[in-house]
């Protein structure tokens, strides 16, 4: 069904006219993300109003792109009844997710008003942990049989396809639910009526487990360009199905997650404009904290050496310059990095070999950088040529070794457990600071006759 655009001007106005036949007539024909987009902008009072006048075909797909603030508005203000429905319309896997954002007390109601089997199988999906493939996965698959013909199976599938997530990947199972093979409508469509689906299916499954990790999920999705992947348990039994859009929604989530770990802050899964100015703040506090505190360090070797920059105040002009390009020199090496980690292009075992690259870019970075700091002092400072060799030996040195560092401790973090994004900047910078203060100063003292 083609979908239409309406000004929101206009819908306010039907709105405000209490003209809810033409209202429900202009959002019956407008996208449900869209419907969600424009419910979401209304004062709270107006939200449950105009989700009400949907027609009941797209509600359930209007709730489900809410934000779960929005859908506890819209729950605290409609009947149980009407909750019901909702909720036995909406795919599992969208309830699921709803539910993990909800207040206990609001989800125990949507509970008690979901039909025996759709609760049977949210509580089913809320046991398996955090961020593994059970916790994102839906139930609404197709599955078939070997013994089917063609005819049988393209049968099952309008008969069952309309509450089924997706019908173009259907997954052959056994009596016991095991997991044989998989096939495709297209195949249906193309073979004889009398085939068998035995026949067409593919043995070779790539499935994950419950308990993998969602990110493994989404390699693999994009790694082989598929629409769905198979979840199995611990029998090889098949419990449910990862759609693209699942992986969209967890690849989304990922990355604003290491992005806000590589600023240094706490990860929100609330949105910026939606989160309030104490948790912003608590989010951001506790590593402005500790990177105060490890700033010390800087502030103490700086400290150390105060007789040298005294006799020679000269070395100080440098010291600001060394130390950002160092920085930034680690910030790019890591953030390489760690994209390689999140997308699989880079595993732990690989180590040695990104040593190895970080060494000979960093050789030629610094050389490059070196030179130009050198006939930019020696030009600046006429007569300093001896401070100028000492800025452009440590600046070699010091990208060298920022970009080294910056390369190996993603890995290094990943291999020990932990999130590499948490070895980005301002952590990488902090350490990198301080490392390179040590070789400038030891380089000054080789060097100059202080």
């Amino acid at each position: 069904m083609e979908t239409r655009k309406f000004d929101d001007q206009v819908l306010l106005e039907l709105i405000d006219r209490r003209n809810f036949k033409q209202l429900r007539q202009a959002l019956d024909g407008m996208n449900e993300v869209d419907v969600a987009t424009f419910i979401e902008q209304l004062p709270r009072e107006k939200m449950a109003v105009v989700f009400r006048t949907l027609p009941k075909t797209m509600a359930a797909d209007v709730f489900s792109n809410l934000e779960p603030e929005s859908q506890q508005i819209i729950i605290d203000a409609i009947t149980d009844q009407e909750l019901s429905i909702i909720i036995d319309d909406l795919f599992v896997d969208d309830a699921v997710d709803m539910l993990e954002e909800l207040p206990a007390n609001v989800v125990k109601r949507v509970l008690k008003n979901a039909a025996p089997d759709t609760r049977q199988l949210i509580n089913q999906f809320l046991k398996y942990p955090e961020n593994s493939a059970g916790s994102i996965m839906t139930a609404e698959f197709t599955d078939l049989r070997a013994t089917m013909t063609v005819k049988e199976a393209i049968s099952h599938i309008r008969r069952t396809g309309q509450e089924r997530e997706t019908i173009y990947t259907c997954y052959v199972i056994d009596s016991a639910r095991h997991l044989e093979g998989v096939t495709t409508v297209k195949d249906l469509l193309l073979a004889k009526d009398d085939e068998l689906v035995a026949n067409l299916m593919d043995t070779d499954v790539i499935a994950v487990h419950t308990m993998d990790d969602q990110e493994e999920v989404v390699h693999i999705l994009s790694k082989y360009d598929f629409l769905a992947l198979p979840v199995v348990d611990h029998e090889s039994r098949l419990v449910g199905i990862i759609t693209i859009d699942d992986a969209i929604d967890v690849m989304e989530q990922e990355t604003t997650e290491d992005f806000e770990k590589m600023g240094g802050m706490i990860p929100s899964e609330k949105p910026y404009l939606k989160t309030g100015v104490v948790e912003l703040a608590k989010n951001r506090i506790v590593w402005l904290l500790v990177l105060m505190i490890s700033g010390l360090i800087t502030g103490g070797i700086l400290g150390r050496f105060e007789e040298t920059l005294a006799a020679m105040p000269i070395l100080v002009t440098f010291v600001t310059m060394l130390t950002g390009t160092g920085g930034n020199a680690g910030s790019q090496s890591s953030t390489l990095i760690i994209r390689g980690l999140a997308t699989g292009e880079i595993k732990t075992s690989d180590l040695f070999a990104v040593l190895w690259k970080e060494l000979r870019v960093s050789t030629v970075i610094g050389l490059i950088l070196a030179a130009a700091n050198y006939l930019r002092v020696v030009i600046m400072y006429p007569g300093q040529s001896a401070v100028a060799l000492v800025v452009a030996v440590t600046m070699f040195f010091v990208i060298v070794m920022a970009k080294t560092i910056g390369g190996m401790l993603p890995i290094v973090t990943q291999a020990l457990g932990a999130d590499p994004a948490l070895m980005a900047a301002p952590l990488l910078t902090t350490v990198v600071d301080a490392a390179a203060l040590l070789v400038y100063f030891a380089v000054a003292f080789a060097l100059l006759p202080i």
